[in-house]
């Protein structure tokens, strides 16, 4: 066995994470008014909408694919933004399972905030990004729900994942 984590497993790891996301805002809905700022939200709500919809965006910028407008995309309910997290492993998986696929291949975001030089950057360091976004958000809800009373038992250690041996 070699002792690389591969896209995939983080890919299992994330959809993992979100799985379990989903069944404790499904069990808990208040939590989706709860206040939040993180990521330029107001709400829990606005907070899991930025973390699948960062997911959707990235998985679609790898499959060449127009990325969804985030002003313009549905501010819930739930089953609707996890129909973003659904989507996106969607690519992944299918861009994951093409062979032909060269992830050393750089791409150039259009993020005016970095320094041209940083935007240059391969299309794995993309998709580890995305899944890696989401995974510190996950970390940061569990704190927040914690502190409010809610907590979720979310333990998003890589450690304790059944996604890796």
């Amino acid at each position: 066995m070699t002792p690389d984590i591969t896209l995939a497993e983080l890919l299992a790891w994330n959809d993992e994470a979100s799985n379990i996301w989903k069944k404790h805002l499904d069990a808990n809905p208040a939590l989706l008014a709860l206040p939040c700022d993180i990521g330029g939200t107001t709400n829990v709500q606005g907070f899991v909408r930025h973390i699948w919809g960062v997911e959707l965006r990235w998985s679609q910028r790898l499959a060449g694919l127009q990325p969804m407008d985030k002003e313009k995309a549905p501010q819930g309910p739930l089953d609707v933004l996890f129909g973003f997290h659904t989507e996106a492993m969607e690519n992944f998986r299918s861009l994951l399972k093409d062979g032909s696929q060269d992830w050393e291949e750089t791409m150039t975001l259009d993020l005016p905030q970095f320094a041209p030089e940083k935007r240059i950057v391969s299309r794995r360091k993309v998709a580890a990004h995305a899944l890696f976004h989401s995974q510190r958000h996950w970390a940061q809800l569990a704190t927040l729900v914690r502190a409010a009373g809610f907590p979720s038992g979310f333990f998003g250690d890589i450690l304790l994942s059944s996604a890796l041996t």
